[in-house]
């Protein structure tokens, strides 16, 4: 809190100075599945996650090879949005991709 005079003379105000931290990252992640095709995983990549082609298809391969490839790390909000439209997206079109949110670790 800190306080200060005003120029007039003898009123004095007060104002609340806020520390602001930094809200909890979130990891999401794509997890492999034998039945989603490889296309589509890269086609959420690019238009979901905004990934370039090629980044898409690393990740992609991620997922495939090692079970998991990180998507993005955002706030809870966007992870928990971006997670929901994929999966509603996967599941319209009959594929059972699954993704994972995990707290980013503390630095």
């Amino acid at each position: 809190m800190t306080r200060r005079e005003s120029q007039d003379g003898g009123q004095t105000q007060t104002l609340d100075q806020t520390q602001l931290t930094r809200p909890r990252l979130f990891r999401v992640l794509l997890l492999n599945d034998d039945y989603t095709p490889m296309e589509f995983v890269v086609m959420v990549l690019t238009r979901y996650f905004r990934k370039s082609l090629a980044d898409a298809e690393t990740i992609m391969l991620n997922v495939h090879q090692r079970g998991s490839g990180l998507a993005g790390v955002y706030t809870r909000e966007v992870a928990e949005t971006k997670a929901a439209q994929v999966t509603a997206h996967a599941r319209q079109e009959g594929h059972p991709l699954a993704l994972s949110l995990e707290p980013e670790a503390a630095s």
